[in-house]
């Protein structure tokens, strides 16, 4: 069964915020040397000519993988986009950038995504902005998934923009209002909608190991989904190094591919079966429509 990684952005000194579809396969290339089959590159939240250059590069590295017989042998597939933003709380920039933020209208998405339709798989979405519900409806009627994240939303909020059609949530427990016993806002919807995915960052950082144990004995075991979210600071398969942060400790990103992530918790004592499934299986099930 093929591993698939939804939410990276780089790893090993490159990332996505790049022009060169060169630099898009060699880190293809190196996640395939991680054990990762396919990927899903995700584009930072910066202003929309930015993130149209952004995808350009995948677009063309994409093509190139179509087109160049067994290129894919030494490369994880590229098989879609996932746009982190612009459409996001700035209140819960975490290390994205909050002046890229921007209110969801349908003017501004079809700015966005104009021409690269057939290759943006996600959106991550704030649901409790203005119009952010219309917007949700919008871009699930196109066929592209909602995942809701960067948000401080309410629990009826979260609901709403489930409603509207979101099936994802963005690295639960991160850069989202914190769970209260009178207001369990996006995390505690996440956790207890029986239908909604969950991304999950589980590198030995971003969440307590209590935590994921949590997710785990809350969520039915086909809903989960273990992302990297790394980052060019991530190192080449060195899930014991270092937590990558910024400013005020901000973490940066995951410090952890999916498959190293995946090998820490069968270690910790998590079912290696679910774990597994966790990698394979469940995010292919959530990319199909």
């Amino acid at each position: 069964m093929k591993t698939i990684d939804i939410h990276t952005h780089g790893l090993g000194g490159l990332d996505t915020r790049t022009t060169s579809s060169g630099q898009i396969l060699k880190i293809a290339e190196m996640q395939l040397k991680g054990g990762v089959n396919e990927i899903v590159p995700t584009v930072y939240a910066g202003d929309i000519q930015t993130m149209r250059l952004h995808m350009a590069a995948i677009k063309k590295a994409m093509e190139m993988q179509r087109q160049e017989s067994g290129s894919t042998a030494a490369q994880a597939a590229i098989i879609g986009v996932h746009l982190e933003g612009p459409f996001l709380n700035p209140g819960k920039c975490g290390a994205l950038k909050a002046a890229a933020f921007i209110k969801p209208t349908g003017r501004a998405l079809n700015e966005l995504i104009g021409g690269f339709e057939d290759i943006v798989s996600i959106i991550t979405v704030a649901p409790e902005l203005d119009g952010a519900l219309d917007l949700i409806r919008f871009i699930t009627d196109m066929g592209i998934i909602v995942s809701m994240g960067h948000s401080n939303s309410s629990y009826a909020e979260a609901e709403a923009g489930f409603n509207a059609g979101a099936r994802g949530i963005t690295h639960l427990f991160n850069a989202s209002g914190a769970f209260h016993h009178r207001e369990p806002g996006l995390v505690g919807f996440g956790l207890s909608n029986k239908d909604i995915y969950v991304e999950v960052i589980a590198d030995p950082y971003h969440l307590h190991p209590g935590t994921i144990e949590l997710i785990f004995a809350a969520k039915p075991p086909d809903k989960i989904i273990i992302i990297s979210d790394s980052v060019k600071e991530t190192g080449t398969f060195s899930a014991s190094g270092a937590a990558i942060t910024g400013a005020n400790n901000t973490l940066l990103g995951g410090a952890a591919t999916i498959m190293e992530s995946a090998g820490r918790l069968i270690r910790l004592g998590f079912d290696e079966d679910k774990i597994i499934r966790c990698v394979t299986s469940n995010p292919a099930r959530y990319l199909s429509r």
